[in-house]
């Protein structure tokens, strides 16, 4: 066993172009670390609708130059084998670890294979690359990207030709043709070829991000904005100069891009401490919102200012009802969308708005494919406000039209928080939460999923459980995926794994009905007691 690991250890040694990746397995090889070994080439990095994204490092179980040539190659056969050959590929990166590597060497093998390549000019947000593969007229696209998870990481998303994330059948198609590249050596990458794009597709993206507010609208809410580390201040100050919004002030410590993320131990928005810079420069600068980027630009967070003086994070599903509310108040037409761990709600404002609603699978993939989408959001901080220009989630557009929302609000003497009383008000509190477990072992992940699929809980938080679904059968309006729904007199679970970390999630909403403004306090005193009581008896339900 020892041997045949060696062997493939000093096989892929032996084509590896990357120096720093070869250096660190040779170093393994002469060690005799047979346990690090054993965790690198236990099999490959398994590319699917996420794409690939994994720890940095030598092997096929780690993200490097070899594992993104060979995806390269893949991702080019299927689109040759799809009748694209000669057509253009535009490829974008982040400013992690490897970002460019990866980037040039994607060009570089869809060069070699007959198609064209395009590469963004910089490290750019992830929607930029997303807008331009349909206004370039592009067969396909690649953002190599982690967006929020930890330094260490680096990812490869790819996106078809409509300008949308892949969705099935194409990733098991790229997958069996990465499988099929038998060596690095089979793979032509030439050393030019390809164009090095200028600032054109990012100007053409920034006048586009005007489209997404109203015309005369007020423009005055003041911001404070980071970016945690990564590539969206200079874009987010372009597009809000070009508003005519008041210049954000930033969160210095994080408004440059770093590949180390020294601020914080995840660059992510939703994880605990994260914002805490952002908190501290606004108490300091006393504006009305505080609005956040992860690193690639495709998600977006807002605090707001609390009675007390202090400032709360909102959660994602409340900036999705905020900009539907904006969206409906402005008379748009179209389709509402939302994945379904995201909360109800939307659903409830699309109806009054006599507006159409649908459900997808979790993913931006799914939700970018709706018939007719106008507005489509994720509770995991994603929102799409402009699918004419952008199919996929947008941090950058989605800050403009929740600081519009909170200019107009602001012109009548009245905060984003008064907003969400009122729909609170109007259509019952929508209180949602997460119950998420991060693992070192996916196994933990299994049993728990195999454990409530086995003996399903009949209640929970004292609320009998109406209608239990296994989605791995698929439901009327979606296809199968790994996951379970749970619907309570009065709430909503959905557990499932995420397809992204190593982590277990679960979505809980609570609906509790507000007759009126004053019964607002003891709602969300309900809700609160509520939630606790539905991760307490999930978490001993799936022995978590």
């Amino acid at each position: 066993m020892h041997d045949d690991l060696l062997a493939r250890a000093r096989a892929w040694l032996a084509e590896d172009p990357d120096t720093d990746t070869r250096a660190e397995l040779a170093r393994l090889i002469d060690a005799g670390d047979v346990a690090e070994l054993a965790a690198r080439f236990s099999g490959t990095l398994q590319f699917g609708t996420a794409g690939l994204r994994g720890e940095l490092g030598a092997g096929p179980m780690r993200m490097n130059r070899s594992v993104v040539i060979r995806a390269a190659a893949g991702l080019a056969a299927h689109l040759k084998k799809n009748g694209h050959a000669g057509g253009l590929v535009v490829v974008g990166y982040d400013a992690r670890h490897k970002s460019a590597d990866f980037a040039r060497d994607t060009a570089a093998v869809m060069t070699g294979a007959g198609l064209r390549a395009a590469v963004l000019p910089r490290p750019l947000p992830t929607p930029v690359l997303a807008y331009a593969i349909r206004h370039l007229g592009a067969v396909a696209g690649v953002e190599v990207t982690a967006s929020h998870n930890p330094p260490r990481d680096n990812g490869y998303k790819v996106y078809l030709g409509d300008g949308s994330q892949i969705a099935p059948p194409a990733d098991t198609g790229i997958a069996a043709e990465i499988d099929a590249v038998r060596s690095l050596d089979d793979v032509p990458r030439p050393d030019s070829g390809w164009e090095t794009l200028d600032d054109s597709v990012l100007d053409a993206y920034l006048a586009r991000t005007d489209a997404v507010l109203g015309k005369d609208s007020p423009r005055t809410a003041r911001t404070v904005y980071t970016a945690m580390h990564g590539v969206g201040t200079a874009v987010l100050l372009a597009a809000f100069a070009r508003a005519g919004f008041p210049a954000p002030v930033l969160v210095a410590e994080q408004a440059d891009p770093d590949p180390d993320f020294p601020t914080v131990a995840f660059p992510n928005p939703e994880e605990p401490g994260a914002m805490d810079l952002a908190f501290a420069k606004a108490r300091e600068a006393e504006p009305d919102l505080i609005v956040a980027n992860d690193p690639d630009a495709d998600r977006c967070a807002v605090a707001v200012p609390t009675a007390d003086g202090d400032w709360r994070m909102l959660r994602g599903d409340e900036v999705g009802a905020l900009l539907a509310a904006h969206l409906v108040s402005r008379g748009v037409k179209g389709t509402f969308a939302e994945s379904i761990v995201s909360s109800s709600l939307l659903g409830r404002i699309a109806e009054k708005a006599g507006l159409p609603y649908e459900e997808t699978l979790t993913g931006f993939k799914w939700i970018a494919r709706v018939e007719s989408l106008r507005y489509g959001y994720e509770e995991a901080l994603g929102y799409c406000v402009d699918p004419d220009g952008v199919r996929d989630k947008d941090g950058i557009t989605a800050a403009l039209l929740i600081t519009e929302l909170a200019s107009v609000l602001k012109s009548r003497n009245r905060t984003l928080l008064d907003l969400l009383d009122d729909l609170a008000v109007e259509h019952g509190l929508h209180a949602t939460d997460q119950l998420s477990v991060r693992v070192e072992d996916l196994a933990v992940i299994t049993a728990a999923m195999r454990r409530l699929r086995e003996q399903p809980p009949t209640e929970l938080a004292g609320l009998r459980i109406t209608r239990s679904e296994d989605l791995t059968r698929g439901t009327d309006r979606l296809p199968p995926t790994d996951g379970l729904r749970y619907t309570l007199d009065g709430a909503r679970v959905v557990v499932r794994p995420s397809g992204t970390e190593p982590k277990l999630k679960c979505y809980l909403e609570v609906v509790v009905p507000v007759p009126s403004h004053a019964s607002l306090p003891e709602a969300r005193t309900r809700a609160a007691h509520l939630l606790a009581g539905l991760k307490r008896d999930l978490s001993r339900a799936a022995g978590i």
